[in-house]
């Protein structure tokens, strides 16, 4: 009998033993899990810092993430940043070379960024090209190299494109107070496409030498004739001066009628004939016994 009473009291303390180191365990296994859970996002956070000081490969120049004249140069691991000269951009077009461009050349919408300007007389920053400052000024602007201007005027009829950095037709730069309207003061007259032509020509009403093409029968662009000529509206070409009568005198007090039938009747050179001898040497050969000598 007190044997079996002790059995009972063993087992009851072995059960009452189990239980706290059961809850041990499992108090435990929720501290485990906790600091698990937590490790990732302290990984994701380390990585992120190493990523923004490392090169993205051992050697090579590349592109700032969000300024676009802000690039690095990696050796042998050690990263530096640069800048380019202000108004110029990194071109990444290659990881080899460290080329710094325009702004015109390099697509910068992704890295919109720039370094603050440094402004100069008519130079917006120090370099690149740059629109004249009076808007209404549409076919002069300025080369800036290092702070210092060359003013630029386009061909007659053209006017400085901003986007692209050089001369084009008014309708192509797209620039405020510089559409075709504003440049010519010329309006294409309204034609029926059906019969005539898609992009008809209309004599300059200031200037016998040019004439005005209107693109699609609605946006004129001013050309011109060669110098003797001038715009035959009736041929809607250009021909010489003293076949059109209403532009017969134009160049009058320019050039001298002598001056003008050389333009329009220009001298011809006669070539030699064949049977003409050579002027052309014939190479000396040195004889035989000369060669020998020599050599």
């Amino acid at each position: 009998m007190v044997s079996f009473k002790l059995l009972i009291l063993c087992a009851i303390i072995g059960v009452a033993l189990s239980v706290p180191q059961g809850s041990n365990r499992k108090n435990q296994s929720k501290e485990n899990a906790r600091r698990k859970a937590s490790q990732p996002s302290q990984i994701v956070e380390d990585s992120d810092e190493e990523l923004t000081d490392q090169c993205p490969e051992p050697n090579g120049y590349f592109a700032d993430a969000e300024q676009c004249d802000k690039y690095y140069d990696c050796r042998d691991g050690v990263i530096t940043e640069k800048l380019c000269p202000d108004g110029m951009v990194f071109n990444d077009f290659s990881s080899e070379y460290e080329k710094c461009d325009l702004p015109f050349n390099i697509d910068c919408s992704t890295r919109p960024k720039l370094q603050k300007p440094d402004p100069s007389l008519h130079c917006r920053r120090k370099n690149g090209y740059f629109s004249h400052e009076e808007p209404n000024v549409c076919d002069k602007f300025y080369y800036c190299v290092d702070g210092k201007f060359n003013m630029i005027t386009c061909p007659d009829g053209l006017v400085y494109n901003e986007n692209a950095g050089i001369c084009s037709w008014p309708d192509e730069a797209k620039r405020k107070g510089c559409s075709s309207g504003d440049v010519f003061q010329f309006q294409c007259p309204k034609v029926n496409e059906t019969f005539g032509l898609t992009h008809p020509r209309y004599a300059d009403p200031e200037d016998c030498q040019f004439f005005y093409v209107c693109i699609n029968g609605d946006t004129p662009r001013r050309n011109g004739c060669k110098l003797g000529q001038v715009f035959d509206e009736r041929q809607s070409r250009c021909e010489w001066a003293r076949k059109v009568p209403e532009c017969a005198d134009w160049y009058k007090g320019q050039l001298t009628d002598e001056e003008l039938d050389r333009l329009e009747n220009p001298p011809t050179t006669a070539r030699p004939s064949g049977n003409a001898p050579s002027r052309r040497k014939k190479p000396h050969r040195p004889s035989q016994r000369h060669a020998e000598e020599e050599a």
